[in-house]
This record gives structure tokens, C-alpha cells and sequence, in this order.
């Protein structure tokens, strides 16, 4: 019996240690924010072309940190740059459905009328691959959005 609980109580401090490590490998909405604004500036620095694909590089780690990654729309709703999905490039994602949001829409939409915001909205994590909540931060830049999320 004392065997049982010694293995119980190791189980139960494992589970503990692995949700904080995870907790520690998520960003934060700061961060996020933090990382479009950067994005924005690099894009200025260097121009959308080598900006996108920098932002697409999952290798670049100003880019890609923790769970978080920059992307980039234009404002029909065409995917330019994508983190954690490259094959999303090129797409029309306009009518794209996380829970009952078209999220691409409602990006559109915030950056239209505020300049930028948040949209929260249910998204597969790729580190986790669990359908988890995120609250993305979109700022508009010249015709197109950037932005980047934080799980919940």
C-alpha cells in the first residue's frame, strides 16, 4: 500500500510539473502584442517580401517564441504570411470558421474600424495540437493585418 501511494504522489507531482512547464511555454497577450508591433516595425525595416517570409520561417525565433507567431492577411481575406502554417499562403481564408466566428472576417473588421484590437476565438495550439481558446491582436498596416495570438 505504501509502495501505491509513493507511486501515486510521484504521478500526481510529474502531472504538476509538466503543467507548469507547459504554462511557462505559453505567451502571453503582452508578448503577442508585443510581437506584432515588432513585426510591423521589421516590415518597415525591411520590406513585406522578406518580412513575410522571415515571419513564415518557423527557424527565425524573433518570429516564433513559445506558442507564439506572427500572421498576415489582407484585407480580402487572402492569407500572406503564416507561423505556424505556411500552406495557409496564397489562401482566401475570408470565410474560415473557428466555433461560429468567421475569424478572418472579424479581424478585417477590428483593424477597419479601430486600427487594431482583439478577437478571441477557439484554435488548434501547435504545440499542444488541443483546440484551445486565443486571443489574437491585429494591427492594421498599410492594406493588410498582422497579428498574433495568446492561448488562454
Amino acid at each position: 500500500m505504501k509502495l501505491f501511494r509513493r507511486m501515486f504522489v510521484m504521478a500526481a507531482l510529474a502531472v504538476m510539473a509538466t503543467g507548469s512547464a507547459s504554462a511557462q511555454e505559453r505567451g502571453t497577450t503582452e508578448q503577442a502584442q508585443a510581437m506584432v508591433k515588432k513585426g510591423i516595425a521589421y516590415i518597415k525595416q525591411v520590406g513585406k517580401e522578406k518580412a513575410f517570409a522571415e515571419f513564415a520561417n518557423a527557424s527565425n525565433k524573433d518570429f516564433h517564441d513559445k506558442d507564439l507567431y506572427l500572421f498576415v492577411y489582407d484585407l480580402n481575406g487572402v492569407n500572406l504570411a503564416h507561423g505556424a502554417n505556411p500552406k495557409m499562403q496564397g489562401k482566401v481564408l475570408l470565410d474560415m470558421k473557428a466555433g461560429d466566428k468567421f475569424i478572418i472576417r472579424e479581424m478585417i473588421d477590428t483593424v477597419n474600424k479601430k486600427g487594431s484590437g482583439w478577437v478571441d476565438y477557439p484554435w488548434p495550439n501547435p504545440v499542444t495540437k488541443a483546440l484551445e481558446p486565443k486571443s489574437s491582436y491585429v494591427e492594421k498596416h498599410e492594406n493588410y493585418l498582422v497579428g498574433c495570438g495568446a492561448y488562454k
